[in-house]
């Protein structure tokens, strides 16, 4: 950084995402032309955060209780009495097609001796409590006790589960637990006008999840941000621009950012050792991102030689070229007029708390990460394909979650593709960062102004809830 730029104002030399964006071959949606980077200082941020089971208590009072959070998609409850459970911290959601065209949710918990009334998902005429017989209406109203005659005391009109917010976005349901919470499209803010990929059309493939033993927001915030690939991700450098990607995160929308990785060019860091040519071989060699995300690998056809760079041009065109060549063959889609922006590059989301929708037309990647009941050691990390239906045949059902033992690595699961390995990758690190918070003797964090914009950008949303 020179003298002359204001803290925060400093990049990496070489090409923005802008840049890129200029020389893309089709133009580029609006939205892919936001640029928007608040400062928001450079102070440290706390460790207690992360580390203390006083902050997790509070967190789960001040946060969870009383934010909008994803829970489960509307695909999974298609039919009249089709439920799922969605389990937060203490906090059980039973979440229930109550109608054709109405999803409720109640707080999943017997009112007479508080045992769960569910335990997993599925389809049910009412909600019966396993332990004694209590049974509720689908819409929650209280359907029936055995000996009535034993509890002249309860009031058949006042005993209704207690309702839990409930709201929809484009397929993926949402569940608040506080009775004042503000509307979910308030909280969502313009987030909903610059995620422009079509995620309701697709379907649920793969749904894996796996406890980690690090605090939930030790996770999060290594998938927020790309400063760590030079040296957790090291065989991406040569076809992913890291330190070139473009942060988006202000503090008039406090409850989302952004982050785009150019894809198809090579790292700053390593820019001047390889061709164009390299960096495509590398590309495939690795597999690209989409392709590995659909359980396939991007390949030359068969009996051919790796695509060449033709003289003059850049590998990101050819490669961009080749998907939409192997996308337009699998479906019925037309995607000649689609950027190579799309095709190719990494649009990560973050909506608050923790919600991540990848966009372009690889947008068939969530994350999610909360909570593990109170431990503030130990959290569940969940990653969520959404795949394109096929060209024939009827939309398949949506998967099932699936948990992965401790001692199984997600590089173990064929499904995740190239993704299985990296989030291994990143997964060494963070029961070492947690090990390491508690040991710190500085009392907090120290971010960079820019490649780690977006977590302090969640930490100060973090706060504002925390201080309520």
């Amino acid at each position: 950084m020179t003298a002359t730029q204001e803290p925060g104002a400093a990049r990496c030399p070489g090409p923005s995402v802008q840049d890129y964006l200029d020389r893309d071959s089709r133009p580029v949606p609006t939205t892919l032309r936001y640029d928007a980077n608040d400062y928001l200082g450079s102070d440290d941020i706390d460790v207690e955060r992360f580390t203390s089971p006083e902050w997790a208590r509070r967190e789960m009072d001040k946060v969870w209780r009383k934010v909008w959070q994803f829970a489960c998609l509307e695909q999974e409850i298609p039919e009249v009495g089709d439920h799922e459970v969605y389990e937060i911290g203490t906090d059980s959601v039973l979440i229930v097609r109550t109608g054709p065209e109405k999803i409720q949710a109640f707080v999943n918990v017997c009112l007479h001796r508080g045992r769960k009334l569910r335990t997993a998902g599925g389809n049910v005429p009412e909600f019966r409590c396993p332990f004694h017989g209590f049974t509720w209406n689908l819409d929650g109203s209280l359907k029936g006790l055995p000996c009535v005659w034993d509890f002249p005391h309860v009031d058949a009109e006042k005993f209704g589960l207690p309702e839990v917010a409930v709201d929809t976005w484009r397929g993926f349901v949402f569940v608040n637990l506080d009775p004042y919470a503000e509307p979910l499209a308030d909280h969502l803010g313009t987030f909903v006008d610059h995620f422009i990929w079509p995620l309701e059309d697709r379907h649920k493939a793969l749904h894996v999840a796996k406890v980690l033993p690090c605090n939930w927001k030790v996770a999060q915030d290594a998938f927020i941000e790309a400063f760590h690939v030079i040296a957790t991700h090291p065989q991406l450098l040569p076809w992913l621009a890291d330190a070139n990607s473009q942060y988006d995160a202000t503090a008039d929308q406090p409850n989302w950012s952004r982050m785009i990785n150019i894809q198809g060019a090579p790292s700053p860091h390593v820019a001047d050792m390889v061709t164009e040519q390299d960096v495509l071989e590398a590309f495939y060699f690795s597999r690209s991102f989409y392709a590995a995300t659909q359980g396939r690998d991007l390949q030359a056809p068969e009996g051919e030689d790796l695509p060449q760079v033709p003289e003059g041009g850049t590998a990101r065109a050819v490669l961009a070229a080749r998907m939409r060549d192997q996308l337009s063959a699998a479906s019925d889609a037309d995607y000649s007029g689609v950027s190579d922006s799309e095709m190719l590059d990494a649009m990560h989301h973050l909506v608050f708390p923790n919600f991540h929708p990848w966009g372009g037309v690889k947008s068939n990647i969530i994350y999610r990460f909360r909570p593990d009941g109170l431990d503030p050691d130990s959290c569940i990390a969940e990653i969520i394909y959404m795949s394109a239906p096929p060209k024939d045949g009827p939309r398949p059902a949506p998967a099932k979650i699936r948990w992965v033992p401790e001692d199984t690595l997600f590089a173990d699961i064929p499904e995740l593709g190239l993704v299985g390995p990296v989030f291994d990758q990143d997964c060494e690190n963070l029961p070492y960062v947690q090990q390491g918070l508690k040991a710190m003797r500085k009392p907090g964090i120290t971010l960079s102004n820019y490649q780690e914009s977006r977590i302090r950008h969640f930490n100060r949303t973090l706060d504002l809830w925390m201080s309520t």
